[in-house]
């Protein structure tokens, strides 16, 4: 064949040149390394392996002399040297087996048997028939300084990555095999190094291209479409597949995160173009981010061992910078030949100087060119342990942290994030005047933030998330479930209960024209004896609501709840620092011990609460911060204890504008109540030997009995319930429409009179507002758009029983009678009756104990008296009662002959 005959030319060629010499045919020139006779030539030669061929020329005479030149060692200098060159007629035929003497062919020249051979490597490879790799140089020196000055393996290893690179999909050529054999180098040095570095760059782009999970779907190549349509420019990598799939880049990552972080960009850039070729116009680097690293460190533990390497730690954002340009590549303009010096890359922690012009060799100063010098973003925050995790009796920490590029902006003050980088340290001028010469102060440069709330937030939310949800609001009774999982484990308190689901669900805020604001969140004001468990209520919405911020009155300064201005102690200038109401901006602020604020510090909420601004003029900053905030508060009654007698204004030691802020007012009164005391003290023990740590489980299945003034709904559960606020903030926006404005303006005018005449708190318009906002918190509960009938009644019913019950005790009996109609809605008949049937009981005690002075065993009411108070309030069937659990819980026995209703005691 053709390709056959330049084959066998060559090789008439190559017996000519060496038929003077002794040794064997093709022996390698001297000095370049062989390998031993042993191994075959190399297999894109058809010829046979060496052993054979000395065989074939020599016969088997020089066998013993080779055995004893081994012994004596061969002599290659010295006085015999020229016996080495002598004729040896035998040696110089050629062999006739491998000669063609039938065809004359012209000599080659050396330039065209070196493309000849190229020619047949070429089809080799096409053909895939090399298997291993004949060497560059075996036949003929290419360039000699070059072999010398590069190593071979260098340059085997350059062309397979060349070879690789040609054709995109083709399989990836591994230049080392064993990635994690450090040739005892430590990881940093290792991961420098030329081959290494492609190694890893080869794998991860692999890794990328290829990477599908269960069900087949190639992952990354989604994640960097997403990314590209949204302009974006981080990859973000999930640390645990990483380690799955490429141990040993696991391994690395965090050992030399700076080296190995700059590989995988590189790398994930490659990638991106291969999808998207122009995308480089848009980002000019892709960034990989590494979450779910598995290790989480606290702020507090980050040691030395920890330096160089990639941290996740946790913590609460309190301050950040402006966003500034930081110098990425520079370059320097010659003043005095204009000549453009650079690029000189810059790294984080120390400044690149050029250090003499090339043009005129001026050693400057040179002046930085403006307009070609590359910059991007940089941020400082400053991260602060979460007050939760610092140990008892210790100050939380602080650190501070780089964002770079496009994770500036990425938090602000009050979040609370995870935080992924790479922990430094940075020379710092001023802790060496303080501590001494060698000391460094330490900063986390970010590789990846999340926040905390974001898992809980709408984006996050799963199909099935929202499938639950959506199948939960068609339940007609979710209203009362939702009622009933607030605060589980504390017993009775429903009219809190409720009005802690309305504000955590709120109203919807109005802005007509962008000039009068209405708010949609609804503020709520706890009031009453101690032991209530007020405080508890707080500590769960705490718990439940999104972006709480807890303070208490005492703890709490006008500044600490509003905003202060501070000296920056970088930049010496006066900078705001946000206060509790604008860190729980679009969240709930809770206020504990409501009472003990100073009345100074108390006004500076008023803007707050209605208007949700806080506007400030201190220190020549003149600003308005956005406080859009629901306020919780709890305060107790002034001598500690609620006196029913007086009016709730008597009660309490808070001034009326702050009282009229207030949507919902809840009075908690300890009445002392044998049978529900009973119950409450049960429920207590009951909950108490659940919840003990070392429970084993057994005792757990002793459930608490629920308490009788549930309506027997089953609760929610708690994580179902938060997504289902969130959910139902963000997708709701219920609309009024078809209100009955006519009953709600009958209602106001009611509430008045009977404000004027009681003198207890007063109303006044912002309650008609308070009123439609809980009217919209109850459709969004229900996920309705629009506001109907069964809303503007369960406001009123809400807005009623917080009126009533700031009323003397004199007084609110004839109101509950004048509004009965209105607090009867959506109360079950049996919760109506027994209500009925406890002020019967109550009225027989005190009468009993009024006339005799001793206490009974067991209460006779008559049926009769009940069956009237029941017909007044439309309930004439009262057999169903008699059988409800509520009735038998509470100890009630129903006797059909003396038609008595018996209670003992």
């Amino acid at each position: 064949s053709c390709v056959q005959k330049p084959r066998q030319n060559l090789q008439e060629h190559n017996m000519a040149d060496q038929s003077s010499e002794r040794s064997e045919p093709f022996s390698p020139p001297v000095g370049s390394p062989r390998t031993s006779p042993s191994r075959g030539t190399s297999p894109t030669r058809d010829l046979p392996p060496f052993e054979d061929e000395s065989e074939g020329l020599l016969g088997n005479e020089e066998e013993a002399p080779v055995l004893e030149e081994e012994e004596d060692g061969e002599e290659l200098f010295g006085d015999r040297m020229e016996t080495d060159y002598r004729p040896i007629p035998e040696l110089d035929v050629y062999d006739r087996e491998g000669l063609d003497d039938n065809e004359d062919y012209s000599e080659l020249s050396f330039g065209e048997r070196a493309e000849v051979e190229r020619e047949l490597r070429k089809r080799d490879r096409e053909e895939g028939r090399i298997s291993g790799r004949m060497r560059r140089g075996l036949l003929y020196d290419e360039s000699d300084e070059e072999d010398e000055a590069v190593p071979r393996r260098r340059r085997r290893l350059a062309e397979k990555a060349a070879e690789g690179l040609e054709g995109e999909d083709e399989e990836m050529i591994e230049s080392i095999e064993n990635l994690e054999d450090m040739k005892g180098h430590s990881v940093r040095e290792w991961v420098s190094m030329a081959a290494p570095r492609l190694e890893i760059y080869n794998r991860f782009k692999n890794f990328l291209r290829s990477y599908c999970d269960e069900t087949g779907k190639n992952v990354y190549r989604e994640k960097i479409r997403k990314m590209c349509e949204n302009n974006k420019e981080s990859l973000v990598i999930d640390y645990n597949i990483l380690a799955n799939e490429e141990q040993v880049l696991a391994y690395f990552l965090p050992e030399a995160p700076a080296e190995m972080l700059k590989i995988l960009d590189e790398a994930a850039k490659e990638v991106v173009l291969s999808m998207f070729p122009k995308y480089d116009h848009i980002a000019k680097e892709i960034h990989v981010r590494i979450a779910e690293l598995p290790l989480v460190e606290e702020l507090r533990s980050l040691r030395q061992l920890h330096l160089n390497q990639l941290i996740r730690t946790s913590g609460v954002v309190t301050s950040t910078t402006g966003i500034l340009p930081q110098l990425s590549m520079i370059k320097y303009d010659c003043p005095k030949c204009g000549f453009v010096l650079g690029p000189f890359y810059q790294t984080q922690n120390q400044e690149v100087k050029p250090g003499s012009c090339p043009e005129c060799q001026s050693n400057g100063p040179f002046e930085i060119n403006m307009e070609q010098t590359v910059y991007q973003n940089y941020q400082r925050i400053t991260i602060q342990e979460s007050p939760g995790k610092v140990a008892a009796g210790r100050l939380p920490r602080s650190k501070d942290a780089i964002l770079l590029a496009d994770l500036v902006d990425s938090c602000k003050p009050g979040d609370e994030i995870e935080l992924t980088g790479i922990y430094h340290n940075n020379y710092d001028g001023s802790l060496n005047m303080a501590n001494g010469f060698p000391v460094f102060a330490t900063v986390i440069q970010a590789n990846y933030i999340t926040k905390k709330d974001d898992k809980l937030a709408v984006s996050s939310l799963t199909d099935d998330d929202v499938k639950a949800i959506v199948a939960l609001s068609k339940d007609e009774r979710i209203g009362e479930r939702i009622f009933a999982s607030m605060a589980p484990s504390i017993y009775s308190h429903d009219d809190i209960k409720r009005a802690l689901a309305l504000a955590l669900f709120g109203g919807e805020a109005k802005n007509p024209g962008q000039k009068h604001k209405v708010r949609g969140d609804i503020n709520v004001l706890l009031c009453g004896d101690p032991g209530t468990a007020k405080s508890q209520f707080l500590k769960y919405v705490e718990k439940t609501a999104h972006r709480p911020v807890f303070t208490t009155g005492q703890g709490a300064s006008a500044v600490g709840l509003t905003a202060y201005v501070q000296r920056n102690p970088v930049s010496r200038e006066w900078t705001l620092e946000a206060g509790a109401l604008v860190l729980a901006d679009r969240g709930v602020c809770l206020i504990d011990e409501f009472d003990k604020m100073n009345d100074a510090d108390r006004t500076s909420i008023h803007e707050a609460m209605e208007q949700q601004t806080i506007s400030i003029s201190k220190a020549g900053i003149v600003t308005s911060l956005q406080a859009r905030c629901s306020i919780l508060a709890a305060a107790n009654p002034i001598g500690g204890r609620y006196d029913p007698s007086l009016t709730f204004a008597e009660n309490v030691d808070l001034p009326e504008p702050i009282l009229s802020r207030f949507d919902i007012l809840c009075v908690v009164r300890d009445t002392v109540d044998p049978v529900q005391d009973e119950l409450l003290a049960r429920f207590v023990v009951n909950s108490h030997i659940r919840h003990h740590p070392s429970n084993s489980g057994e005792e757990a299945e002793q459930q608490p009995e629920m308490p009788p003034t549930t309506t027997g709904v089953d609760p929610v559960p708690q994580d179902l319930l938060k997504k289902y606020v969130i959910y139902s903030k963000e997708k709701v926006h219920p609309k009024l429409h078809n209100m009955d404005q006519d009953k709600v303006a009958r209602m106001y005018s009611d509430l008045r009179r009977e404000s004027m005449a009681t003198g207890s708190v007063p109303i006044t318009v912002r309650h008609i507002e308070s009123m439609i906002r809980m009217a919209e918190a109850h459709a969004r509960m229900h996920l309705r758009d629009y506001v109907n009938e069964d809303d503007v009644n369960m406001a009123i019913r809400v807005m009623l029983e917080s009126f009533i019950d700031t009323q003397k005790y004199s007084v609110m009996r004839s109101m509950r009678k004048n509004f009965a109609r209105y607090l009867a809605f959506r109360r079950d008949n049996n919760e109506l009756l027994f209500f009925i049937l406890r002020q019967l009981v109550q009225e027989q005690l005190s009468f009993h104990r009024n006339r005799y002075g001793t206490d009974q065993d067991y209460v006779e009411v008559s049926e009769k008296d009940l069956a009237d108070k029941a017909r007044q309030i439309g309930i004439h069937n009262l057999s169903a009662f008699y059988d409800s659990d509520v009735f038998k819980t509470n100890r009630f026995t129903h006797d059909g002959k003396r038609k008595l209703i018996v209670q003992t005691l």
